[in-house]
C-alpha cells in the first residue's frame, strides 16, 4: 500500500523591513537533524535553556526507570525525588556515595546513562566552543539609502560602519537589486541585476564606508522614479564579507532596502570633522541622519518633499 504523504503546514518567514511574509509550502523539516545548528544560530540564552533543559529531561526520564526498577541503595520507596538526584550524581559522575546501585537492573541503568552522560557532554563542550569561537561581524547600515547628484551624476549612496574598534581586512561588497517585472508571455518574474559601485573593497575597514553606485545609462537605476521603484517592488541587497584581523575569520553582513528606504534628492549628513588640535572626529550620533540637497535641473527626480 503506498504510503501517504502529509501535507506540512505552512511555514511564515518574516522579510526584515518588508511588509510581506513569505509562507513556505511543502518544506521537509528535520528538527533533530537541524537542531545543533539551529542552536548555533540562536542567542545564548536560548542555547544554555535548551542544554539545561536537555539535561533535567534526560535525568527525569532516568529517575522513572529508576524507580520502576529499584536497587538504588538508601534511596525512598518509590521515590522520584531520591531517583532523581541520585540520576544527576551519577550523569554528573559526582557520586558522594550516600547512594549506590545494589540490584544488576540498576548497574544497567548506571551504564546506560554513564554513555548518555558522555555523549550529552561531548555535544554540549562542542557547541559552547562553536558559540565561542563563531566570529560574527558588529556592522550596521544607514537606515536610508540617499540618491543626489555627485559631480552632476546621480548617485545612489549608503554607508556602514564597523562597530568594533578592530579593522575588516579585504572588506568586499556585492550590491544586488532585485525588481519585479512581466515576460513577454505575461509571467511575473523577479529579475536580479548588479550595481556596481565606484569602489567594490577596501583594504581595511575601521570605522565608515560610503558606498556610491553612479546611476549612469547601463545602471538598473536609470531613468527611474520613486512611483517606478515602488510599482516594481524593488529591493536592494547589500552583502559585505572580510576578514576579521583579531580573529583572522571571514565575517559578513548584509542588510535590505526597500522602496520606502530610498530618499531622493538628499544627502547623508557629515560624520567626520577636524578637532582643532588636528585630530579627526568620527560621530556616529549622526551615522543615519541625512539631509535635503540643492535643487537642480539637472536632477530631474523628485525630492522627498514634494511626493
Amino acid at each position: 500500500m503506498p504510503r501517504k504523504r502529509t501535507r506540512s503546514r505552512p511555514k511564515a518567514l518574516r522579510v526584515p523591513g518588508a511588509d510581506y511574509g513569505i509562507q513556505v509550502l511543502g518544506e521537509r523539516r528535520a528538527p533533530l537533524r537541524d537542531f545543533y545548528h539551529a542552536l548555533l544560530r540562536r542567542p545564548w540564552g536560548h542555547t544554555i535553556a535548551a542544554i539545561c533543559g536537555v539535561f533535567l529531561a534526560a535525568n527525569a526520564l532516568f529517575a522513572i526507570a529508576y524507580v520502576v526498577s529499584g536497587g538504588v541503595a538508601h534511596a525512598g520507596a518509590r521515590s522520584f525525588v531520591d531517583a532523581f538526584f541520585f540520576s544527576v550524581q551519577t550523569m554528573g559522575t559526582i557520586g558522594y556515595g550516600a547512594m549506590y546501585p545494589e540490584s544488576a537492573a540498576a548497574n544497567v541503568l548506571v551504564v546506560a546513562e554513564s554513555i548518555t552522560s558522555l555523549t550529552l557532554t561531548a555535544l554540549a563542550t562542542g557547541l559552547v566552543f562553536a558559540k565561542f569561537s563563531r566570529s560574527t561581524a558588529r556592522i550596521i547600515f544607514t537606515r536610508e539609502a540617499v540618491i543626489s547628484l555627485v559631480d552632476g551624476v546621480p548617485t545612489l549612496m549608503f554607508r556602514l560602519s564597523n562597530q568594533r574598534g578592530n579593522r575588516i581586512v579585504d572588506a568586499q561588497i556585492r550590491c544586488v537589486m532585485v525588481r519585479k517585472e512581466i515576460t513577454a508571455e505575461g509571467q511575473t518574474f523577479y529579475r536580479m541585476l548588479d550595481l556596481h559601485p565606484t569602489r567594490e573593497h577596501v583594504l581595511s575597514l575601521s570605522r565608515s564606508w560610503s558606498v556610491m553606485h553612479p546611476i549612469l545609462p547601463d545602471s538598473p537605476l536609470y531613468g527611474k522614479t520613486p512611483d517606478a521603484i515602488a510599482a516594481d517592488e524593488t529591493e536592494i541587497g547589500v552583502m559585505v564579507v572580510g576578514l576579521d584581523e583579531t580573529t583572522m575569520q571571514p565575517i559578513h553582513a548584509s542588510h535590505q532596502y526597500f522602496a520606502r528606504h530610498v530618499l531622493w534628492g538628499a544627502r547623508h549628513a557629515d560624520i567626520i570633522s577636524e578637532a582643532p588640535n588636528g585630530d579627526l572626529v568620527l560621530d556616529l550620533d549622526k551615522f543615519h541622519d541625512s539631509e535635503p540637497t540643492t535643487p537642480s535641473a539637472t536632477f530631474p527626480y523628485p525630492r522627498p518633499g514634494d511626493r
